[in-house]
């Protein structure tokens, strides 16, 4: 029962380790999710404005995305795209991995908030005449991104917490480095326990951000 016993000693001299592999979970949350909503905006316009050949595609691939687990998406960036002369380091392939991922739910958070406006703004917009990208841009867009804000958050959130998968690619993360450390030790309770710590205080954190931005936003709504 020994080998099960906390030490201290050894969970402090180790945080260093963990507090780097917590600041590329955390790089890779905010490129992740830059790349998502950037690419989520794209889909859902494609999507919504119904252009020519590419909105079947891009609703197949979106669909794809959501039906496949990202996992799998990971191995095959990683493992499958190099045989084909597609190469890419392991961080900069799981941000690609997340941001694809994650860009398929946004584009449908973001249908779900432009659907959600009322149809007589849409109307009374272009009863006045103004240009079509002027109407997206400068009423439709922003009043959408404003009422989904708080979802996009809980994806950040979702998205924190799925990097631990990038250590199967190789990306040295949170949850990788507390592997490589109970391997090289011969122990694993501490760096796993505050490894664990570490996603739920971050997470907590970030829900509780988020719980205030919704609070903010009704308010104000």
């Amino acid at each position: 029962m020994s080998g099960f016993a906390w030490d201290w000693h050894f969970a402090w001299s180790i945080v260093p380790f963990l507090l780097t592999g917590a600041k590329l979970t955390i790089i890779a949350t905010v490129l992740g999710s830059v790349i998502a909503f950037v690419l989520g905006m794209v889909w859902a316009l494609i999507r919504m404005t119904q252009i020519r050949i590419l909105a079947p595609i891009v609703g197949l691939f979106v669909e794809f995305i959501r039906g496949t687990p990202l996992l799998i998406q990971l191995y095959f960036l990683f493992y499958v795209l190099p045989t084909w002369g597609m190469s890419m380091p392991a961080l900069t392939t799981g941000v690609i991995g997340l941001g694809l991922f994650y860009s398929a739910y946004a584009a449908e958070i973001y249908r779900a908030g432009i659907e959600e406006l009322p149809v007589g703004q849409w109307e009374a917009a272009l009863t006045m005449g103004l240009p079509l990208r002027r109407v997206w841009l400068g009423i439709v867009l922003p009043q959408a991104v404003r009422t989904v804000l708080p979802v996009l958050g809980n994806q950040v959130v979702a998205m924190f917490k799925e990097t631990a998968l990038l250590s199967t690619i190789t990306v040295m993360e949170l949850l990788a480095q507390a592997k490589n450390i109970g391997s090289i030790e011969f122990r694993y309770v501490e760096p796993l326990t505050l490894a664990g710590l570490f996603y739920l205080t971050i997470s907590y954190v970030a829900a509780r951000g988020l719980r205030r931005l919704e609070t903010t936003h009704a308010v104000h709504g």
